[in-house]
């Protein structure tokens, strides 16, 4: 009797997580970063030519989704610096905490990181750190242009059925802590 009470309870269990599987689709935190490495090229200069401009080339991205703050994204990251002025030229590195909201465009079956925002920024040399203040204004709205235009991940029909799947049906996306959930149904 125990034993047919366990095998009732896997099939059941079994035909839940299927049925689950046919009613959403979820992204990962690691399937956010592989694509941000792939299409994550932020490269801009910013500034004013002349007096003083930075080249700034950001790397290494990686997401926490909804860990810290519910329904939005923190990006942690890289920043070099090559910054020109009357004063010289000056390379740095900038340690970036960025804090973004997923929203999902249905008819690219994309996913965009809207409202970006830096939140926290150190730059090595610290002797920097006065250039990165002045700066900052200007790479938040670089960010946030590059972000609304470009987006962090794009659903294909040619990586797995269950994302092709979600590209034809989803409806939205739901965020949970360490993956974005794109449901099916309403």
């Amino acid at each position: 009797m125990k034993q047919m009470l366990i095998a009732v309870t896997l099939v059941v269990t079994a035909l839940l997580t299927g049925c689950n599987q046919l009613t959403s689709y979820t992204i990962g935190e690691q399937e956010i970063n592989q694509a941000l490495a792939k299409r994550g090229n932020f490269e801009k200069d910013i500034g004013l030519p002349g007096v003083a401009q930075a080249h700034i080339v950001l790397t290494n991205l990686t997401s926490q989704i909804g860990r810290e703050e519910p329904n939005k994204v923190t990006l942690n990251g890289d920043a070099q610096l090559d910054m020109s002025s009357l004063f010289g030229n000056q390379k740095a590195t900038m340690k970036l905490t960025l804090k973004a909201l997923p929203v999902f465009n249905q008819q690219e079956g994309a996913i965009y990181l809207q409202e970006m925002e830096v939140m926290n920024a150190t730059v090595d040399p610290q002797k920097m750190q006065s250039v990165l203040q002045t700066i900052v204004p200007y790479l938040n709205q670089s960010l946030r242009s590059y972000f609304n235009q470009k987006p962090a991940y794009v659903l294909s029909e040619d990586r797995s059925k269950g994302e092709a799947l979600a590209k034809k049906l989803a409806k939205g996306i739901e965020i949970k802590p360490g993956q974005i959930l794109i449901p099916f149904t309403d």
